[in-house]
């Protein structure tokens, strides 16, 4: 019995970590979109770079290979730019990344690790949205499925008839 619960919680760990990565998807969607109205000069590649900088830094999850890691330095303080900006750019993502990052700390923390200070930064940038409560593992689910279909990356379950069922099955 504590096996299976054991399972199911890694389970929901898992699940719930997919989830925060879709939220990590429109971050970077939107930031890659609104860097290039704002820098049209820059190419797609670096943009790109950009854009997946300023999400690494809001989610904690800097990448070490050394491409990367140069780019986050040469470019720091465009980075720190973006992140205070954040806020009043994109307003109507500050409550999905707070749910997310709170959703991330949580996971962390069942697993032995503490990643408070993501949280702490994310305040520090003003897009931690601190009067908003923690959600339930359902209701993250729920705002996640709405902001994935809202964003191309998640398509919504279809119900399908036994006729178009009958193919799949052997």
């Amino acid at each position: 019995m504590k096996t299976e619960t054991t399972q199911q919680k890694s389970q929901l760990l898992t699940v719930l970590r997919e989830a925060v990565g879709i939220v990590q998807m429109v971050l970077f969607k939107e930031l890659r979109a609104s860097l290039a109205r704002k820098m049209p000069d820059l190419d797609g590649t670096r943009l790109s770079l950009l854009a997946g900088s300023i999400t690494n830094e809001v989610f904690g999850t800097q990448n070490p290979e050394e491409k990367f890691a140069r780019f986050r330095q040469e470019n720091r303080a465009v980075i720190e730019q973006e992140l205070l900006s954040l806020k009043s750019e994109m307003p109507q993502l500050c409550e999905s990344v707070t749910d997310a990052l709170r959703i991330q700390t949580l996971c962390d923390r069942q697993q032995g690790i503490d990643s408070s200070q993501v949280l702490t930064r994310a305040k520090e940038f003003g897009i931690l949205m601190e009067d908003r409560e923690v959600p339930l593992p359902s209701s993250f689910m729920k705002m996640i499925r709405e902001l994935g279909e809202q964003h191309r990356l998640v398509i919504p379950p279809a119900q399908i008839t036994p006729a178009q069922d009958t193919p799949l099955v052997h």
